[in-house]
């Protein structure tokens, strides 16, 4: 297995989206080209499905060393209520665009820290957001909370709102690996609003944990698997540290590259990590998440209905995912839209009525399919073209590339299908990477992805 992991542990995307960011063609894009997207994915995905909503909340009192996020660290809590006024106008630009009244199937707060927010501001933001919605009847509402700081007038205030899902941040419960990562939460307090939220009627709570992170030990994986173990949440991200220092302003210089665990250390971190989870009950759901066999993540990896976005994995898929804040990024699933990143700059374009997009990308034919292929991958860990709709001349080529995956036992390739074996699924990018022609057309000569493993 050392060998495996030396030879596939390679700089690759984690395909929230294809093409991945660094490939988007900006230069064919255009505001007016967005607008049209946008419609065109209204218009495929109200009435059927409803649409997405992801709320970006930049703020946090402290910067987290370990997070990739763009985030403005600040104590002063004035700025909340400028910036849900400028949400909720760049919320009413989107809805000019619309045939129709939307109707919102999945809503979700990110970060940054949402529950920097107060419950009173949170509930104002949110029945703003619903005061010119309709509920899907199937709808799915969460968002992310920090366990030092949420409240249980955090959680009543957005359960009361239509949420039923919440996920904390855990990372890893060893005292030396929180320091080095500035987030130092004990256990109790993770426990606390574990049992808050259940108490409540949260019908899905998860945790996020990392392995891979600066003086983390094979023990501490196993510590904090045992201890989520009493806890019991209804899914889990369990999922790789990625380094990536280079990004401006994300606090990965604190500690140094020999403080991290080697890549055989990250991929052993993992495998009992993963082991562990299985015996106590979780079933890995894609690349990275387990759930229990009463989520609905899980039921939707049953059913089939997997989905993979900017949010992660989603139990339900959506033409149209609005992004909403600061660096926010929107999918039409034609295109791809991107926020700008500065706070200043955000309000400035929402309050002169322009929706604040900076960057972004139209999806060709050629796009589109393999887009899918990769999301297959993503979210069942097989993809098949035997359908004319599915298949470009290029995916012979494809093939040629797994060849060498298929020798050492991590995909099984027919005519027209490729699966990944149960030994493959930790190499899930790699194998997507095969499928990625923006990245085997102009591999990258600067450091643009955190590595696989």
């Amino acid at each position: 297995m050392c060998s495996i992991v030396q030879k596939y542990n390679v700089p690759g995307p984690r395909y929230t989206s294809y093409p991945t960011v660094p490939y988007w063609d900006v230069n064919a894009f255009s505001g007016k080209k967005w607008e049209a997207s946008v419609k065109r994915g209204f218009d495929a995905s109200n009435t059927k499905e409803g649409i997405s909503l992801y709320i970006h909340l930049p703020f946090c009192e402290s910067m987290c060393t370990f997070c990739g996020c763009h985030k403005r660290i600040t104590k002063r809590h004035d700025v909340e209520l400028p910036y849900i006024t400028a949400l909720l106008k760049e919320w009413k630009l989107y809805r000019k665009l619309f045939s129709d009244k939307p109707i919102i199937k999945e809503l979700h707060l990110g970060g940054g820290t949402p529950t920097f927010f107060s419950p009173e501001n949170l509930r104002f933001l949110i029945n703003g957001i619903l005061s010119c919605a309709d509920i899907a009847e199937n709808h799915e509402f969460s968002f992310e909370g920090h366990p030092n700081n949420t409240t249980y007038e955090h959680l009543q205030t957005l359960f009361d709102v239509g949420f039923r899902r919440v996920s904390y941040g855990v990372q890893d419960y060893n005292l030396q690996v929180q320091e080095a990562i500035h987030r130092v939460q004990p256990y109790e307090n993770v426990k606390k609003v574990t049992e808050w939220a259940r108490d409540i009627g949260y019908t899905s709570i998860g945790h996020d944990i990392i392995f891979g992170l600066p003086f983390q030990t094979l023990a501490h994986v196993e510590e904090t698997i045992l201890k989520t173990k009493k806890l019991m949440p209804d899914r889990l991200a369990f999922y790789s540290y990625a380094h990536v220092p280079w990004i401006k302003g994300n606090g990965q210089r604190g500690y140094k590259d020999a403080d991290l665990p080697s890549p055989d250390e990250k991929r052993e971190q993992y495998e009992k990590g993963k082991a562990l989870l299985k015996k106590v009950g979780y079933e890995e759901i894609g690349m990275d998440h387990f759930a229990l066999s009463s989520d609905s993540l899980h039921k939707s990896m049953q059913a089939g209905e997997l989905h993979r976005n900017f949010m992660g994995y989603t139990s339900s898929k959506t033409h149209l995912m609005v992004g909403l804040g600061a660096s926010s990024i929107s999918d039409s699933w034609y295109g791809f839209a991107q926020n700008v990143k500065s706070l200043e700059e955000y309000q400035h374009l929402v309050q002169n009525n322009i929706i604040p997009i900076y960057r972004g990308h139209l999806l060709t034919v050629e796009d589109e399919i393999i887009r899918r292929h990769i999301l297959n991958l993503m979210c069942h860990f097989e993809t098949s073209w035997s359908t004319y709709k599915l298949y470009l001349p290029e995916l012979e080529n494809v093939k040629e590339r797994l060849v060498e995956m298929e020798l050492d036992g991590l995909v099984v390739i027919a005519e027209n299908q490729i699966k990944i074996t149960t030994k493959g699924r930790p190499f899930v990018r790699n194998i997507c990477m095969a499928f990625d022609l923006y990245l085997q057309r102009k591999k990258p000569d600067t450091a643009l992805f955190s590595m696989t493993i």
